[in-house]
């Protein structure tokens, strides 16, 4: 008598590592929307925070926000709580970066890790996708976190912003309130809440569905174009500009700080109080005639901003 041979085929589980920094838990509340729809027997989460050591304060006191600048722009990593033995010893079949916009630059945290051996280590030639929540200019920011990703042999295969849809000014006032008061409530009772709105909190559930459906047949060559078509980016060609000009004047003015000594010293602060000046002139005076100016030149430059939307929206590195 012949017994046929039952097989059973198992499927591998998928391991998904979530990595990110935050301060109010806004970008954690996206990362959980986002990969809602992931979350099954087939597929295993694991979860490491970024803790800067020492941690920054939140809410912030002016004077350590203006502080951090330098730093900050010119990615300069502080220390870190490195990742568990158990997050190391494993391979992932993707990683989901979550990080915050500090001075049109990844956060100081987020740097940190990602110039770190423990980075090279979880992300070389690994799937991540970068989840991001700020005002409104990442543009930079996003770029400046791609040629991270790149020096580590990280595959970046996704991304996903969201923004304050609110007028620059206003969400200029809206998330000082925040940022330096720690409540997210409506300013004086008259402005809008500040940060991403719940409604795109909420609605950051549909980008789940394609980022699981790469997961599980292990392509993600054509994600992000499938985030696109669900708007995961807003391409606005004013803050494309402002956000390149603001670069070019932010390295003069950290360049120039960071020789004046380490955080907290007297003459470093002295400069810091002449840039935040600057910067609220830049804000209130300069911004509004940049922007007639980006008016003027609308129509000669429409060829240059579509490359760029196109760009910018996508995953790809230009050679620098």
């Amino acid at each position: 008598m012949i017994f046929g041979k039952i097989i059973v085929k198992y499927e591998k589980r998928k391991e998904v590592l979530v990595i990110y920094y935050t301060q109010t838990g806004q970008l954690f509340d996206i990362i959980e929307n986002v990969t809602r729809s992931l979350k099954d027997e087939n597929t295993h989460f694991t979860y490491y925070k970024i803790q800067s050591d020492p941690e920054f304060e939140f809410p912030w006191r002016q004077k350590n926000f203006y502080d951090v600048f330098p730093e900050s722009f010119l990615q300069i990593p502080c220390g870190f709580h490195p990742p568990k033995e158990e997050i190391l010893n494993k391979k992932y079949d993707l990683v989901i970066l979550g990080y915050q916009v500090w001075f049109l630059t990844p956060s100081i945290p987020i740097n940190s890790f990602l110039k770190s051996e423990f980075a090279k280590k979880l992300l070389k030639d690994t799937p991540v996708v970068t989840v991001l929540a700020c005002r409104n200019m990442w543009i930079q920011a996003q770029e400046k976190l791609k040629r991270l990703l790149k020096s580590i042999e990280a595959n970046l295969v996704g991304h996903i912003a969201l923004v304050d849809r609110n007028i620059n000014h206003i969400s200029v006032i809206t998330i000082s309130h925040w940022m330096f008061s720690g409540r997210k409530d409506r300013y004086l009772g008259v402005f809008p809440k500040p940060g991403v709105s719940d409604k795109d909190i909420a609605e950051a559930t549909r980008f789940g569905l394609p980022i699981k459906e790469s997961l599980e047949s292990g392509n993600f060559s054509d994600l992000q174009e499938k985030l696109v078509a669900l708007k995961s980016v807003n391409i606005n060609p004013f803050l494309v500009r402002t956000d390149e000009r603001g670069n070019i004047i932010f390295s003069k003015w950290a360049d120039l700080i960071i020789k004046k000594g380490g955080p907290g010293e007297p003459e470093r602060l002295k400069w810091i109080r002449v840039f935040k000046y600057y910067l609220q002139f830049a804000i209130w005076a300069i911004a509004p005639i940049v922007f007639v100016v980006f008016l003027l030149t609308y129509l000669p430059m429409s060829r240059k901003r579509n490359r760029e939307r196109a760009y910018y929206s996508s995953v790809a590195l230009k050679e620098s």
